[in-house]
């Protein structure tokens, strides 16, 4: 690949495999992955674990100003981990417990402005791949790459419920299929940055598509977006 460095956001809909196609890309490009989405949980888990009252300005203010995040990438894995006040919170925030008061807790004005600033600031380097759902249009607006993904509703429910079951077997499919209807409504109807594709965002409908086959769609985008930029 060209050594010139790119920003790469990638926006979408709940399940639509856009933290795996991030990971993906950016190993190849030899990028840092930044997973926004995982900011947002983790001050939802800080948010839980402390009471915090999100409906009070005061209290989310003064718990914002308390709260760390940090990204360190696992030799063993080879994978970026969040850390949230210098805890590995990983896996923690895949909960489903997390999953249903996320999409609440980042529509919160000062959440979002507290978090856009953060990544933000990660991508001043550039050379980082972006998964989220305002990354090409709130984020990075003057990303070279916005890639927007989607998929039918009902293979997202089934991807979900896969990768939940394996972490709680008393799950049932009904209640990803509610969950993720809910965070589909709340996402693109929020008033402070919606869930929308950007104007010059290029979608990828991966509906039929293998985690390979999309892979190789977006290397495909990245290498003809670094030509025009040589």
């Amino acid at each position: 690949m060209a050594k010139k460095k790119i920003i790469v956001t990638i926006d979408g809909w709940s399940s639509c495999g856009k933290s795996t196609l991030a990971k993906q890309l950016a190993k190849v490009l030899g990028y840092v992955y930044v997973d926004s989405g995982a900011m947002y949980r983790a001050i939802t888990l800080y948010f839980l674990r402390n009471h915090i009252d999100w409906t009070d300005a005061n209290e989310v203010d003064i718990a914002l100003r308390n709260i760390s995040i940090e990204f360190h990438y696992n030799e063993v894995s080879q994978q970026s981990e969040i850390f949230l006040n210098g805890e590995n919170v990983e896996y923690v925030i895949r909960d489903l417990v997390i999953a249903e008061k996320v999409s609440d807790v980042a529509a919160i004005e000062a959440v979002r402005s507290f978090a856009v600033a953060q990544q933000q600031n990660l991508g001043k380097k550039k050379g980082i791949v972006m998964d989220g759902r305002d990354i090409g249009t709130t984020v990075f607006p003057n990303a070279e790459l916005k890639i927007f993904m989607t998929a039918d509703t009902a293979v997202r429910v089934e991807r979900r419920f896969k990768e939940l079951y394996s972490k709680n077997p008393n799950i049932t499919i009904e209640e990803v299929k509610n969950n993720l209807e809910m965070r589909d409504y709340i996402d693109s109807n929020r008033k402070i940055s919606p869930l929308r594709k950007a104007e010059d965002a290029i979608e990828i409908d991966n509906t039929n598509l293998n985690m390979d086959e999309q892979l190789r769609i977006a290397i495909d985008m990245t290498e003809k977006k670094l030509k025009t930029l040589a």
